[in-house]
């Protein structure tokens, strides 16, 4: 039996707090992309989630102390390991990595020539160490089999085929989460994008390299808990629209891949369960459909790092977790070209 210390728990009641908002996604917000596929589904959700309320520039040092906390107010930095503290640790100057963080545009602000409202669209907008911002410049993201290292990204020649220029590499448990970032710039923005100037677009769409390169992200990095609180906290508070590729990850493939093909289930149907939930030492895998082949899921924790794998042949199966600590996890199943993450407890 797991050891359920207080301080998990505290941490835990949280959470639970947040998933229960999260699965239940304001009523009719998605109402009319239920059948949708490729450009028709980004042209609904452009739709839905287009006319936002604008956030300051300067206000988003307030805000990221609400949609990227580690905790005991210290900066979220998706480039660094430095410790910060909000206010405390904000640029002004600085000279070397870990002297500050500052707000850095995920999405380069000159591809769009600083206009707004993307300018300050807290979206693509995250706390970062300055020093290391300064160095990732507008770089596209990209992989690199070399380069140099700073914070926790690296820059250099890009290996990823389609393009052979410099490109900043992030660290791998963020890379999903900066896929999604660009999903949803691409969709908010898709009547502006053929303006704007990127070795990373195509016209109003990705350049071929960057839609193969974020898909592949997307699918191995899942989306977070960070991600999902994120979404909440800029709906709830700020701009009162969402990142749908953070509410239905499977929106992306059915976008982006040109060989998607919706043949098990439709996106607004539930496509499997998990019970109990919280649970201890197993859980139960049902799933509403029949399938003529095995299938792989994967066991994440919060940052998005795979735990276990399992590859399962029937449509109830018992997974044994009893080696999971106390805390929340997700299921990942990646089916075909499809992805559905779903988020489970384990307790005492």
């Amino acid at each position: 039996m797991k050891k359920f210390f207080k301080p998990i728990l505290a941490f835990f009641l949280p959470i639970i707090i947040s998933i229960n908002s999260f699965a239940q996604i304001p009523d009719g917000y998605y109402d009319g992309v239920q059948g949708l596929t490729g450009e028709s589904l980004r042209s609904a959700l452009h739709d839905i989630i287009d006319g936002h309320s604008v956030i300051s520039y300067n206000g988003l040092w307030t805000a990221f102390k609400y949609t990227d906390n580690l905790g005991n107010n210290k900066v979220w930095d998706m480039y660094s390991n430095c410790n910060f503290t909000f206010g405390t640790d904000q640029c002004g100057n600085y000279q070397n990595i870990c002297d500050c963080y500052n707000r850095e545009h995920s999405f380069p602000k000159s591809w769009f020539n600083d206009a707004s409202p993307m300018y300050s669209d807290l979206f693509h907008l995250v706390p970062t160490d300055g020093k290391v911002n300064g160095y990732r410049s507008n770089y596209p993201f990209g992989e690199c089999s070399s380069g140099t290292t700073y914070g926790t990204g690296k820059l250099g020649i890009c290996t990823f085929p389609g393009y052979t220029q410099t490109v900043f590499e992030p660290a791998n448990e963020y890379k999903g989460d900066f896929a999604r970032i660009y999903f949803y710039m691409l969709t908010r923005y898709m009547d502006k994008i053929s303006s704007w100037s990127s070795p990373a677009l195509s016209g109003n769409n990705f350049s071929e390299w960057t839609r193969k390169l974020l898909l592949k992200w997307h699918r191995q990095d899942p989306v977070s808990q960070k991600e999902i609180d994120r979404n909440n906290v800029i709906y709830n508070d700020y701009q009162h629209n969402r990142n749908p590729f953070v509410d239905n990850p499977e929106w992306a493939d059915m976008i982006w891949d040109p060989n998607y093909t919706p043949s098990f289930v439709e996106s607004s149907k539930i496509y499997f369960d998990i019970f109990p939930n919280p649970a201890n030492d197993f859980i139960n895998i049902s799933f509403t459909q029949n399938f003529n082949f095995n299938y792989t899921i994967n066991i994440s924790d919060n940052s998005g790092r795979v735990i276990k794998s399992y590859t399962l042949n029937s449509n109830h199966e018992n997974i044994d977790i009893s080696e999971l600590s106390a805390g929340s996890y997700f299921i990942v199943l990646n089916s075909e070209n499809i992805t559905f993450v779903r988020q489970f407890f384990v307790v005492e």
